[in-house]
């Protein structure tokens, strides 16, 4: 019987991976995976949430797109949201200068081939930056967005729908479903 064994990188393999892949990599505890391009819908949704959010954002938050990484030093992992919120001054990790530790909101666009990796592994590394007042998760596959919040209690998730607009308190903004979602063709489920 023979039984497969998984590689296992360093996060400087990892950094040089990156650099020379012509594609985006992240990276979690050893592992290195290579992340597929996005749909139309997938882009448009991106560009949509970020021209809604980043004006109500004000002077003491920052908005960053889909290219800059965002790194989780308690856990070793290292991803690209598809947009970061930041407040305050920016801080990078010790082991990346380009990898973003602090963030306080996280948006992910979900896809076919990656929602259930965005909404598990990926979300319980995000879950343990301690800047981190939410993660937002925009379907691809119908008008719908999650809401992951950090609460006194602990992390709570709601759905909105049409008809229905998100408010984040702790980064204050809010995200209207109808206008996220207007004149876009999604993914087919």
């Amino acid at each position: 019987m023979s039984t497969a064994r998984e590689l296992r990188y360093s996060y400087d393999d990892y950094l040089r991976a990156l650099e020379a892949s012509p594609f985006k990599l992240e990276y979690s505890a050893g592992v290195i995976y290579a992340m597929a391009g996005g749909t139309l819908a997938h882009g448009e949704l991106g560009a949509r949430v970020t021209s809604l959010l980043a004006p109500q954002l004000g002077d003491k938050c920052r908005a960053y797109s889909s290219d800059v990484k965002v790194r989780v030093d308690s856990s070793d992992f290292a991803a690209f949201p598809d947009l970061s919120v930041a407040c305050g001054q920016r801080e990078t990790s010790r082991v990346d200068s380009n990898a973003l530790t602090n963030p306080s909101v996280l948006v992910e666009i979900t896809s076919r081939s990656t929602e259930a990796y965005d909404r598990g592994e990926k979300l319980t590394h995000y879950q343990l930056i301690p800047t981190l007042s939410a993660v937002v998760f925009v379907s691809h596959r119908e008008p719908r967005i999650t809401l992951v919040s950090r609460t006194a209690e602990g992390w709570t998730t709601r759905d909105f729908v049409p008809g229905e607009r998100l408010v984040l308190q702790a980064v204050p903004m809010t995200l209207d479903v109808d206008r996220v979602y207007a004149d876009i063709q999604l993914d087919p489920a």
